[in-house]
Order: C-alpha cells, then sequence, then structure tokens
C-alpha cells in the first residue's frame, strides 16, 4: 500500500520544487515551498519517524506565516 503512495508524494515534491525555483513572486514561492513540506510530511511518517512529523507540522505553518508577513512588510 504505501508503495502505491511514494510516486504521487515524489511527484508533488517535484513540482513544488520546481515551481518555487522558477516563479519570481515572493508569495507564489513559499506557498510552494509549503506544498512540498506538505507533500515531504507522509513520507517521514511512513519511515516512522513521528518526532520529526510532529515538529514539522508546527515548524512549517508557523515558518510560512512569518515569512509572508516579513514578505507584506518589504522587510525581505
Amino acid at each position: 500500500m504505501n508503495e502505491f503512495l511514494l510516486l504521487p508524494f515524489f511527484l508533488i515534491i517535484i513540482a513544488g520544487s520546481l515551481y518555487a525555483g522558477l516563479a519570481r513572486d515572493p508569495y507564489v514561492k513559499i506557498i510552494a515551498i509549503s506544498i512540498t513540506g506538505g507533500a515531504i510530511m507522509p513520507l517521514i511518517i511512513m519511515r516512522g519517524y513521528l518526532d520529526v512529523a510532529s515538529a514539522l507540522a508546527v515548524i512549517i505553518p508557523l515558518s510560512t506565516v512569518f515569512l509572508l508577513q516579513l514578505f507584506k512588510k518589504g522587510v525581505v
């Protein structure tokens, strides 16, 4: 069962990474990186690293919100 899920997650990771690399708008880059992080989470869980997955579940959304606020203020 898990082997069938690997290909879609890898495709989402590659598509999100390429989109983040090619995008010019910083908002679009952050959203593409968040999508990539969301596709990495099930792969981490499949390997059994639930502590890392729980830490990333907190870090990824918080860093996205903070970076979007910095982009809005024009700091970055």
